[in-house]
């Protein structure tokens, strides 16, 4: 009689029990639950999740090449809108009507797929800067770029990131590596 030794027991490894949108752990009380990843070349495309709902992703064919957009209630985290904006090919005039009447306190997730910055004009970026964002003012051409942002923000925006362009670190031929990001976003208050 063999007795079995401790290689040949199969001992299961415990599972990382996984929160909202894949989180390593939930988010406080009145904080809403994200994650995102920005397009990876011209091939991946981004996806955006909030609250456990994709909000754009391939799968629900709501994402393009250029920047995809989410707007999102803070109150309520409920979706508003979602859209894709083509910035290689498209007109910037669809993204400025899109982005200059929001109200106040609405968060706005960005992804980028491709090129998220050759139409961009000033008026662009310093909406995107009013928004909370540090990068949107050096965007350039293929750059990486994912963005939570709100609407009456006083400071810069913990939820940046941005890898640029560059045919030395760039992790696909052409295009920089794709973007993941992800945390707990607090939730607006209703004004009284």
């Amino acid at each position: 009689m063999r007795l079995a030794g401790p290689e040949s027991s199969v001992t299961a490894e415990p599972r990382a029990r996984k929160y909202k949108c894949g989180l390593p752990q939930p988010c406080p009380e009145e904080h809403l639950a994200f994650r995102m990843v920005s397009g990876a070349a011209n091939v991946i495309g981004p996806k955006i999740c909030l609250e456990d709902k994709m909000l754009m992703s391939s799968v629900k064919d709501n994402v393009g090449r250029g920047l995809n957009i989410a707007l999102v209630n803070g109150v309520s985290g409920e979706l508003i809108e979602a859209r894709a904006f083509d910035m290689w090919a498209g007109d910037v005039n669809d993204l400025l009507k899109f982005i200059r009447p929001l109200h106040e306190g609405t968060l706005v997730f960005v992804a980028s797929y491709d090129d998220p910055a050759t139409k961009m004009n000033e008026e662009t970026r310093k909406l995107f800067s009013e928004l909370g964002s540090r990068n949107a003012k050096e965007l350039a051409f293929r750059d990486s770029w994912v963005f939570v942002g709100a609407k009456g923000v006083q400071n810069n925006s913990p939820f940046e990131q941005h890898v640029k362009n560059s045919k030395h670190t760039n992790k696909y031929e052409g295009w920089p590596e794709a973007l993941e990001m992800e945390g707990c976003i607090p939730r607006r208050s209703v004004a009284s």
